[in-house]
């Protein structure tokens, strides 16, 4: 079949915008692997610098650090966005519900200077009132939470908007309470959408370095501001060797997570087709 101008164009467009989103990434994960420690000279093929890394303390313990508080910041958006997804979906008018949505989206809209800035100032305030909590790992989840819980929000809320009314409707025809609709009905729908922004979450809290750099407090460096302020120095092999191993277990996990969604979904649709043959 011959393709028209518009389509051509449509996928001339389509490859450029592929190559300036990855050949940076591309880049990278080549020179990761380059002998010469300048990285504006090619000096052949070395594992060196990835050997080097397995000794170099501080990345290892910021990587550490910074998986940590992805996986906890994943963990609570998810639950906290599920939350304030179903209660703006549900609950179409209550007290407070444009401020209470307007509160939850800010996050996304809000330089995350003034963020951070203001979170630090609320933290340092309660720390001298109760003596906690100290700067560090819970401060810098409960800044990332904040963030995260923003977009998990988003993310449930535009699956409850297509989900349709009339399954939980059915199940609660059919005797079930509404803790029973949410856990049998409910949560089985939305799970594609919870397990996408859990894996969106998880990668926010896991690169972020503007909230991180004002909660953060003595030893407890993650890895994002350890390669940031290494880099302020100059360009080094060993932050391409953490960069390209980072890219390799966020792809991987985002992969996996891609086939369980794609798999979940087919399985969805199976068992809603066999329903539909059965009625």
């Amino acid at each position: 079949m011959k393709l028209t101008m518009g389509q051509w164009t449509s996928k001339i467009w389509m490859i450029a915008v592929f190559i300036f989103l990855y050949l940076p990434i591309a880049t990278l994960v080549i020179l990761s692997f380059n002998a010469s420690p300048m990285v504006t000279s090619w000096g052949g093929w070395s594992l060196k610098w990835y050997h080097a890394l397995m000794q170099d303390t501080e990345i290892i313990n910021g990587a550490i650090l910074s998986f940590q508080i992805a996986f906890s910041t994943a963990c609570s958006s998810v639950v906290l966005g599920t939350l304030a997804g179903l209660a703006l979906h549900r609950f179409k008018r209550f007290p407070g519900r444009t401020l209470f949505a307007g509160m939850v989206n800010s996050p996304l809209v809000m330089p995350e200077v003034i963020v951070g800035l203001s979170l630090l100032l609320m933290l340092v305030s309660v720390q001298r009132l109760f003596g906690f909590p100290d700067r560090g790992l819970i401060t810098m989840w409960l800044g990332h939470t904040l963030l995260g819980m923003a977009y998990a929000t988003v993310v449930v809320q535009s699956r409850l908007q297509e989900m349709s009314p009339s399954l939980e409707e059915a199940a609660q025809d059919l005797g079930c309470r509404p803790l029973q609709v949410f856990f049998l009905v409910t949560l089985p729908l939305i799970s594609q959408a919870i397990g996408s922004a859990w894996l969106l979450t998880f990668t926010l809290s896991l690169d972020d370095v503007v909230l991180s750099a004002f909660l953060s407090g003595p030893g407890s460096t993650t890895m994002p501001i350890v390669i940031f302020s290494r880099a302020r120095l100059g360009l080094s092999p060993s932050v391409n060797t953490v960069a390209t191993l980072t890219v390799a277990v966020v792809s991987i996990g985002v992969i996996l997570a891609s086939v369980w969604i794609a798999r979940a979904e087919r399985r969805r649709a199976a068992e809603m087709a066999a329903a539909y043959r059965a009625a």
